[in-house]
């Protein structure tokens, strides 16, 4: 039986200006760059001012008044309907905190050439190994698909008739299992010792059997050990280990020694060890006599402005006095791009506000922890205490401080590892979970590591310092640091 009633919803959606300035705002500054580009490639309308001044005269674009330029706007405000597009020919970008951003980089590191060494990459350097040994035409073939199908960290993770039926489908090559088995084992030959490895326990035995076992017993009993008993070192039970090996503590601390001089991960013993993350900060804090100065990287504040072509183009077709049917589809599209550019620099100068304004607050917040770098001087913060000070969501605060970092004088960090629980001490004061974490973190780097501390310990470590936490908060902030269990930091 149908039935027909009345509903009344409160729905709340976003517009597509404010879901552009979100995935804006989650942007970090190292990958800003491309996203703008991307939009320039994607709209003809919108131009960089600093590509086109390259081409074009500056007294072209007179000087304006900066005021014109602050965006004031809320973060959940849309845009209007209708907008003056002479307030977005040229951009003269101007923080809310008075400070004008240098368009041509704030560091002069931007402005050097930095020289590249030139070096072969690991995969290089095993096709130029294969290239110096007398194989068939077919060997050869083999022996480059199994360098192609290694992990970066120099492992084969792909089953040996995984590789048979890619040499027949791709190559047209007709291959045995056994004939890629053998070619497998001369990779194996190769250097870095350990490459083309199928685990973890297979990469360390083909580096300990290069050295010499027969003149050496340590490598004869660390090939044991990898052999049969990799599971019992992993876990660290040498009992068990000196018990079945009949070895003394001595003899096994020499054989423990000589595994881990082994490389786990060959493939990081070249190019691999050459590639760190580069990280380009979002804010620099510096400290001018005990005050503190915030500024934006000025990669943040691209000179953006709507293309004059557009906005010509647009006033010809609007005063036509003739609109036909593609007359009209032509004004509709030149008018959406320039509504896009307009919209997609309002979202840039409300990113730029909202980054600093949220910096600021954790930086007041945070002050003492910036003055000094000492852990123990930053204070419990959560998001909604930040969220609070500036009036915004607490999932814009959550968007800034997750992908964004600040250079201080005493390092550069992430935003979110400002932000920490509060602990009550026996006084009743409130401190961060981070000051614990430093104390735990000094207590283990100091224990002995014949007899390391146990969580209980450490729990009454903490107790005795006036901080009143539960073992299993102890083993949750141990493990946070990726520090291990007492019996796994044991050392002979």
């Amino acid at each position: 039986m149908l039935k027909q009633n009345l509903q009344q919803k409160l729905l709340q959606k976003l517009s597509p200006q404010q879901i552009q300035f979100i995935k804006l705002l989650q942007v970090p500054t190292v990958s800003l760059d491309t996203r703008i580009k991307e939009e320039l490639e994607e709209n003809p309308a919108l131009e960089d001012l600093s590509l086109t001044n390259l081409n074009e005269p500056e007294e072209q674009y007179p000087d304006r008044d900066p005021e014109e330029d602050t965006y004031n706007g809320d973060e959940n405000e849309g845009p209007a309907d209708e907008f003056n597009i002479d307030d977005y020919l040229q951009e003269d970008n101007l923080n809310e905190y008075g400070s004008r951003y240098d368009q041509n980089g704030d560091d002069d590191d931007d402005r050097k050439e930095i020289p590249i060494a030139v070096q072969s990459s690991f995969f290089e350097n095993l096709q130029a190994q294969l290239d110096l040994l007398p194989l068939s035409d077919k060997d050869f073939r083999i022996g480059q698909q199994i360098i192609g199908s290694l992990d970066d960290d120099g492992y084969l993770r792909r089953s040996i008739t995984s590789l048979t039926d890619d040499l027949a489908f791709s190559q047209n090559i007709f291959a045995e299992d056994e004939e890629v088995e053998e070619m497998l084992k001369v990779i194996q030959s190769f250097d870095p010792p350990g490459v083309g490895a199928r685990s973890l326990q297979e990469c360390l035995l083909i580096q300990l059997r290069r050295k010499d076992a027969v003149a050496d017993p340590i490598i004869k009993k660390a090939i044991q050990v990898v052999e049969h008993y990799l599971d019992e070192f992993t876990r660290k039970h040498y009992d068990k280990l000196e018990k079945s090996l009949n070895m003394n503590s001595h003899e096994l601390r020499a054989v423990i020694n000589e595994i881990l001089k082994l490389n786990p991960k060959p493939g990081d013993s070249s190019e691999m060890n050459t590639k760190q993350m580069q990280v380009i900060p979002d804010f620099h804090i510096a400290n001018n006599d005990g005050i503190l100065i915030l500024t934006l990287n000025s990669k943040n504040a691209p000179e953006l402005r709507v293309s004059r072509s557009y906005q010509e183009m647009f006033e010809h077709y609007d005063k036509a006095s003739q609109k036909d049917k593609k007359m009209k589809e032509a004004v509709q599209f030149v008018k959406q791009k320039l509504d896009s550019a307009k919209w997609f620099i309002d979202a840039i100068k409300q990113r730029q506000q909202t980054l600093l304004k949220t910096m600021n607050a954790i930086m007041q917040y945070q002050y003492e922890y910036f003055l000094t770098g000492d852990d123990k001087n930053l204070r419990p913060m959560i998001l909604k205490d930040i969220a609070d000070r500036i009036n915004m969501d607490i999932s814009t605060v959550s968007r800034v401080a997750n992908s964004k970092y600040v250079q201080t004088e005493h390092g550069t960090y992430l935003l979110k590892s400002f932000f920490s629980e509060a602990i009550q001490t026996e006084s009743g004061e409130e401190v961060s979970n981070k000051e614990v974490k430093k104390i735990l973190e000094e207590h283990i780097g100091a224990e002995d590591k014949h007899h390391p501390l146990a969580d209980e310990k450490l729990t009454e470590i903490l107790k005795e310092n006036g901080y009143n936490i539960a073992r299993r908060t102890v083993a949750k902030y141990r493990e946070q640091m990726n520090i291990p269990v007492a019996r796994l930091r044991k050392e002979l």
